[in-house]
């Protein structure tokens, strides 16, 4: 029954962004495997869906940060100018490009797997959470080929700028908050560019608007009690938990688009 469908998508997002928002990761990234496998979202709907999911999800999280003033405005700016224009791109290629189950399943992978080792990789964070990676227009540039991939693949392109920028070595309690921002207003960005998009074609291409607000709804709760979490938790653990899930996820596609 349908509402049975919704309310695991509700318990599945509460679950994921509690998890995922103390470093700064909407949950999208991991919530794709449920959406195609148990909810039956089809392709390429999913990945609008997923983007809806993380304009709903996203104000949680972004409360808390905002009232613990962990916003950094020169950051989000800097994300924002690349990942804006980046996640319409990849829109229109995640449509009229990588519409096969298959590719898209490589596509997958192939950001899930790097991204995963290197959220595991050993780093060192200096204690005034400086980085190498300093320059707006390096973090600019750096943000619009992650928006690209992030509109092909639905996940806003925080998932991936975060690991990256707290690889660099920006603290999380910097990079979280930031990747959080970018990856909600890239969102809602994409989200109308699908839903243009569906206006002239014939696929399912507009998100499942149950499916998306349920599993939302489940996230800005969960995103709220993360960020609450965040300065309790000890963040090598999460950064663990967070790579191994990401390689699982990425092997799981991988060998689903071999085998197919």
């Amino acid at each position: 029954m349908e509402w049975q469908r919704d309310l695991v998508a509700l318990l599945v997002g509460m679950v994921v962004a509690a998890l995922t928002a103390p470093v700064g990761v909407s949950g999208a990234v991991f919530l794709l495997p449920v959406q195609l496998s148990v909810l039956q979202v089809p392709n390429p709907q999913v990945t609008p869906t997923n983007l809806l999911f993380n304009v709903v999800s996203g104000p949680g999280a972004l409360w808390r940060y905002w009232r613990r003033r962990q916003l950094d405005p020169v950051l989000v700016r800097a994300l924002l100018l690349g990942c804006v224009p980046g996640v319409v791109i990849g829109a229109v290629l995640r449509v009229h490009v990588v519409s096969d189950p298959a590719v898209f399943r490589l596509v997958a992978a192939g950001v899930l797997l790097p991204t995963g080792l290197f959220i595991l990789r050993p780093r060192h964070t200096p204690r005034d959470g400086r980085t190498a990676i300093t320059a707006p227009r390096t973090i600019s540039a750096l943000a619009l080929a992650v928006g690209v991939v992030g509109g092909l693949y639905g996940i806003g392109g925080g998932s991936i700028l975060g690991p990256i920028l707290v690889g660099s070595g920006l603290a999380v309690t910097v990079v979280a908050p930031a990747a959080l921002a970018s990856t909600m207003v890239t969102s809602v960005v994409g989200v109308v560019a699908f839903a243009l998009l569906a206006l002239g074609s014939h696929d399912q291409i507009a998100p499942d608007w149950s499916i998306g607000l349920a599993s939302g709804l489940g996230g800005l709760v969960g995103g709220y009690v993360g960020a609450s979490l965040q300065p309790y938790l000890p963040e090598p653990l999460l950064r663990r938990l967070l790579g191994l899930a990401a390689v699982t996820v990425a092997l799981g596609y991988l060998a689903q688009a071999l085998s197919g």
